[in-house]
């Protein structure tokens, strides 16, 4: 793989992407776009104003509430359209970005006044994503600049991923000492510091990546005046971004936050340059441009020209005045790594840049921060969520190798492993621990042991769907249920398989374990819960199966149900698993993908319960090894075990 190569297979990812959007707007009506998070219908458009960075935003209100994950983030960009009385829609012209959303409100940016007159009189208006060609073209650009740079930094670089060079690690060094820490991440937090031009921190699940990496921009920036920290995504920025905020390190978060509490948005640089002393006067400029500049030509006089021009000057004075000030006095500079691109940026450099996340983000995108410093500290762990490709051909090339897995194979010696996890007891860990970081983890004192229910209940459950089909449940009110089918079916589009059955067989087992533990306990201990999916269509029918559970409605808030992709990065007391796929020639599809499956089953702090077809699943090695690790229950065990509790209960 060369920089060239990476560059022709980000171009067939790109075609490919703009094609299936061209190709889903065509096929999909606007109810499938809503259902998959994609649109907003209908919309209302409310109050029009200029942001503290004088760009034109309006707000975006949606009306109903359908409990339906969205895609729309900060930077994203948008299309608004109308639908007329015969369903046909019609597209406008122009294109916005988000630049905030919060629930049912989202604040987008436009580039006219012309165009929120458009939108306010509109009817049955709606908004959907649009294809974002500019974080593609950030990426070619900084592709090429890696590509074209002589003796640079980038060329450096260029020869430590790709060529003969070898990271180069200072021997002279007093080793900081951090007793708050365990001994892996403080030799992490060494290794930082000694690191001259790159180094990796390896975080497997629950190691304490977070802890670790804070406190390694905590000692460099004792050394150093400012770092830059970056993610591939809005959340991962804020995470860590808020992490430091509460050490009491003054960091200036460049976009929107997707986090949005109040520390987060006075992080913000948006809100950092409206609270600046110099702001009102800026404001006050700009506003009396606005009002020349609306003046019709006709009735300008003579000096018109020139009053705009000194008007403009002393504007953009103030603001670089304001910009510099946010800057001098901020010690972390947060964003992602498209981010980093910004004009807020321009000219702007570091020594150190961190990058977390850094095995979800696509080798290009990490480009695109490179420039900005010295040497750059990677994070992550290349054995869980990989960057996401959508074109099979560019995956199959290896566009979907992370920069961060290229220097581990390259540079093993850079790498630095975190081997005490924090988050699940010593059964559940077992299993990961040994398929993919080689028997390396160990589990901390205080979590080995740690259960729900007591020492006798096993921690890792594989309940078989296999004889779901034929099951039946006494109900203590109706008669004799029979589920439906176990055998997996197709949902069009990116929602990709559902399984009713194994839906049903889920909600039963989530109850009959709910029911042995004790609502009262649960509650009272506040044990959290969480259901996951690789298939976007089971997550949604599981949603709409445990809320229309009375006996979960207490428990509501404790339970979350989202999709693999959704969990990175979070843990619950308890994880169920429907992995869905159920078939005679035992096809797993993207359940192959084994990263995506060591997610799933290390987000549980006590309790692992899978519900999968075994017939189906084990053809695969893995699947096989695992099912062989677990305590295996039969379906008619956990309905039978439902029925006898509903029947018990008074």
């Amino acid at each position: 793989m060369t920089l060239s190569e990476q560059q022709r297979l980000l171009r067939i990812e790109y075609e490919y992407e703009k094609s299936e959007f061209r190709r889903e707007t065509e096929l999909f009506g606007i109810g499938r776009k809503v259902k998959r998070g994609e649109c907003w219908y209908p919309v209302a458009a409310g109050k029009t104003y200029y942001n503290a960075l004088n760009r034109l935003a309006i707000e975006v209100m949606r009306s109903e509430d359908l409990d339906i994950e969205h895609a729309f983030e900060y930077g994203k960009r948008v299309a608004f359209f109308s639908k007329d009385a015969t369903d046909h829609l019609h597209y406008f012209s122009f294109t916005a970005t988000v630049s905030y959303v919060q629930e049912e409100r989202m604040v987008v940016l436009l580039d006219a006044e012309e165009q929120a007159a458009l939108l306010h009189q509109a009817d049955h208006l709606g908004v959907q994503l649009s294809f974002d060609e500019t974080t593609y073209h950030l990426m070619f650009d900084a592709l090429a600049r890696a590509i074209n740079d002589k003796d640079g930094r980038l060329a450096a670089f260029r020869q430590l991923f790709y060529g003969s060079a070898k990271p180069q690690f200072s021997s002279s060094h007093i080793a900081p000492r951090l007793p708050w820490l365990n001994r892996s991440q403080e030799e992490a937090v060494d290794k930082v510091l000694r690191a001259k031009d790159v180094m990796i921190v390896h975080g497997p699940p629950g190691t304490g990546k977070t802890t670790t990496l804070v406190e390694a921009i905590c000692e460099v920036l004792r050394r150093e005046p400012q770092v830059m920290v970056c993610a591939q995504s809005n959340t991962a920025v804020d995470w860590i971004s808020e992490q430091l905020s509460d050490r009491g390190i003054a960091v200036l978060r460049i976009g929107n936050p997707t986090r949005v509490t109040d520390k987060m948005l006075h992080n913000t640089y948006e809100r950092r340059f409206e609270d600046h002393p110099d702001y009102s006067q800026l404001w006050a400029i700009r506003r009396t441009l606005r009002q020349m500049l609306s003046i019709p030509r006709r009735s300008r006089d003579s000096k018109h020209h020139q009053k705009v021009a000194r008007l403009r000057e002393r504007a953009d004075e103030l603001e670089i005045r304001i910009r510099q000030s946010l800057f001098d006095n901020s010690r972390v500079i947060a964003c992602t790594l498209a981010g980093s691109a910004q004009a807020t940026l321009m000219g702007w450099k570091c020594h150190t840049l961190f990058v977390d996340e850094a095995a979800q983000a696509l080798e290009a995108a990490c480009w695109i921060a490179l420039p900005k410093c010295h040497r750059v500290i990677f994070a992550g762990d290349h054995c869980q969520l990989p960057p996401t490709v959508k074109s099979p051909q560019a995956l199959r090339a290896g566009l979907g190798t992370s920069l961060m897995e290229r220097i581990v194979e390259k540079h093993p010696a850079a790498v630095h492993l975190l081997t005490t996890q924090y988050r699940m007891n010593q059964e559940l860990m077992r299993f990961p621990s040994s398929w993919f970081y080689k028997g390396q983890l160990k589990a901390a004192p205080e979590v080995s042991h740690r259960s729900i229910f007591d020492e006798l209940d096993s921690a890792l459950i594989w309940i078989e769907s296999a004889d779901s089909v034929s099951a039946t449940m006494q109900d203590a009110s109706s008669p004799a249920e029979t589920l439906p089918s176990h055998m997996e079916e197709f949902v069009a589009g990116t929602f990709g398989r559902i399984n009713k059955g194994e839906a049903q067989l889920t909600l039963r087992a989530l109850l009959a374990y709910t029911q042995r533990v004790g609502l009262e306990r649960l509650l009272s201990e506040r044990v959290d819960i969480g259901i996951i999916s690789p298939y976007r269509a089971q997550v949604q029918y599981l949603r709409r199966l445990i809320k229309a559970e009375r006996a979960l409605r207490p428990l509501r808030t404790a339970i979350t149900i989202n999709t693999v992709d959704a969990f990175q990065g979070q843990e619950r007391d308890i994880i169920m698993v429907s992995m869905v796929r159920a078939n005679e020639k035992g096809e797993i599809g993207f359940l192959r993908d084994l990263r995506r499956m060591n997610v799933a089953i290390t987000r549980a702090r006590s309790k692992l319960i899978l519900i999968g077809h075994a017939e189906t699943l084990c053809k695969h090695t893995f699947y096989d090894k695992l099912h062989a690790h677990c305590k295996v229950v039969q379906a008619a065990d956990i309905l039978s075990a439902h029925s006898s509790q509903n029947t018990s209960t008074p």
